[in-house]
């Protein structure tokens, strides 16, 4: 029997892999894939004749996904629970967004493709929002969710889309958050640190423009990783501006009578506090202030989450003035989008937007943009989880919507997905409502400063 060579094997297994190439797409296809024509030299035997041909073949062109009819976005906030003040103020501005980019024509590099909003609430503590994350996940299977605005939920939620590979814009300020290796999180609000170390400089800012020496503070935090991230911002401040800090402390997040705190405070000679609460202890320390007619020169506010807010001014009453509280969202930033979100949700819930809401607006309009440029760099397959967080670590934006309603100019993503150049601003309650004092550039109202209650 006649023996093929086993060049003959060779020629067939080649020609064999190019036929199969030519006919399988494939499997995730991106615009990175090569149309360069492919030639390989194989011996083949004709008549018991070795010859040489050379076998030419094309990769196949990359396969365009169908798009869906709408993008499906979820919000995952915490709805219920102690933490749901936040939550339904970060979904209503999410709401407004998403009504505002579809009525913008959508997402255009789809071809106006809408944004559909799915909601799920994600209780109040890391394992309701663990479960609430792979909920949303599994019924809507969105492109993108947003959320959570509690750190500790945030991390837990992390876990789960990352593992699905669903982009998370996060609402959460807490350092660690974006140090855990998290591929597809993404957070443009500043870092708890930077929050803290915002309501340091803010008053020795202030105390030097009007010739008030300080020399001393006291700094307080309810016992949270999100109160110690502010309090380790603060501390490392108050040290840079020559401080000494007299006092420190980390209260339960649920005190109830805060009054040996603020006779220790007092007898401490610290000339002002800084502050880190959420919303009730917020309250609590507010009002043991008052009452023990107590009050160091200034009270500030870190990490946005009490005091200036409308629930705590309207539960505070008139002990609220005075009160500052840094933000991650400027809602005097004078631009067009940014009136336009203002009016808006001033019309649908009755006062301005709150850190939660701001946040969450500017985060829908970067996921926007960020979209419009997965369709422009993966026209292909946009949507693709990879192909999305390519396009965010390529974003680079100094205008446009999101930039327009950013405490700051310019908004490009690191490797951990945060944005080195995030900033917080400064509110005081004056007259009952909150306004932005500082960054001084900008500056809607001139700072109260030192408090007019003061009894030092």
């Amino acid at each position: 029997m006649f023996k093929k060579p086993m060049k003959t094997l060779a020629f067939a297994i080649v020609l064999g892999a190019l036929l199969l190439n030519a006919c399988t797409p494939a499997a995730t296809p991106t615009p990175a894939v090569s149309t360069q024509i492919v030639q390989v030299e194989v011996t083949r035997v004709v008549a018991g004749t070795p010859e040489t041909i050379i076998v030419t073949a094309q990769p196949p062109e990359p396969v365009k996904v169908e798009l869906p009819d709408s993008i499906v976005i979820g919000i995952l906030q915490p709805l219920t629970g102690a933490h749901a003040v936040f939550g339904e103020e970060a979904k209503i501005g999410i709401e407004i967004a998403a009504r505002h980019i579809n009525e913008a024509g959508g997402i255009e590099s789809m071809g106006g493709l809408p944004i559909e909003l799915v909601t799920e609430d994600a209780g109040e503590d890391a394992d309701s929002a663990r479960l609430g994350a792979e909920s949303i996940i599994s019924k809507h299977h969105p492109v993108a969710i947003l959320g959570l605005y509690i750190s500790r939920m945030t991390a837990a939620a992390s876990e789960v889309t990352d593992r699905e590979k669903v982009i998370l814009v996060a609402d959460a300020l807490v350092d660690s958050v974006t140090q855990a290796g998290r591929r597809y999180l993404f957070r443009p609000a500043p870092k708890a640190s930077a929050h803290g170390a915002t309501a340091v400089n803010f008053v020795m800012d202030i105390a030097k423009a009007q010739g008030v020496e300080i020399d001393t503070v006291a700094i307080i935090n309810e016992d949270s990783a999100f109160g110690r991230a502010n309090t380790f911002g603060a501390l490392n401040a108050a040290i840079n501006n020559g401080l000494t800090t007299v006092y420190q402390k980390e209260y339960p997040y649920d005190i109830t009578d805060a009054s040996t705190i603020v006779n220790e405070i007092w007898n401490s000679g610290a000339d002002f506090v800084v502050q880190c609460p959420y919303f009730n202890d917020g309250i609590v320390f507010a009002k043991a202030f008052y009452d023990a007619n107590k009050i160091p020169l200034f009270i500030a506010g870190m990490g946005a989450s009490g005091f200036t807010d409308p629930q705590s001014i309207e539960a505070l009453g008139a002990i609220a003035e005075g009160y500052t509280n840094t933000y991650s969202y400027n809602p005097a930033k004078d631009t067009p989008q940014n009136k336009k979100f203002v009016e808006d949700f001033k019309a649908q819930t009755g006062h301005i937007p709150t850190e939660a809401a701001g946040m969450n607006y500017y985060g829908m309009w970067i996921l926007k943009e960020a979209l419009e440029l997965s369709g422009q760099m993966f026209p292909d397959d946009p949507l693709n989880p990879e192909n999305l967080r390519s396009a965010f670590l390529a974003l680079d934006l100094t205008s446009g919507p999101a930039i327009e309603t950013y405490p700051a100019d310019h908004i490009k993503f690191d490797g951990a997905g945060d944005n080195p150049d995030a900033f917080a601003v400064v509110l005081q309650v004056q007259n009952g409502e909150p306004k932005i004092v500082w960054p001084l550039e900008g500056a809607e109202a001139e700072v109260i400063f030192p408090r007019v209650d003061n009894t030092r």
